[in-house]
């Protein structure tokens, strides 16, 4: 019996570089097994790829040992922010108060 292969894409942006991969799985493969087989862990050796946060097409996958792919899926693996969004419009809201209580 033949086994049905579907493709996918894993997308990973680290600070100095990104990768797009294009890889054919089983059908049935789970998210975390997807990213195993694309060989991203080789390409950024600083990816623990067993507990990364993923997400397909935006939406963060809570179990990607359990969830399985769809053909066309784009998996992306987060890594986590540099600085909170919000404290860094809280802090230049404030710089942007103090500047025009000096200019006036």
């Amino acid at each position: 019996m033949v086994e049905v292969m579907i493709d996918v894409e894993v997308v990973y942006a680290a600070i100095d570089r990104q990768v797009l991969l294009s890889v054919s799985v089983p059908a049935g493969t789970t998210v975390r097994a997807a990213l195993l087989m694309s060989g991203v862990g080789e390409a950024f050796v600083e990816l623990d790829l067993a507990d990364c946060p993923v997400g397909i097409f935006g939406k963060v996958i809570a179990d990607p040992d359990k969830h399985p792919v769809q053909a066309g899926d784009r998996i992306e693996i987060y890594r986590p922010l540099l600085a909170d969004p919000k404290e860094v419009r809280r802090l230049r809201a404030a710089k942007a108060a103090e500047a025009k209580t000096r200019n006036q």
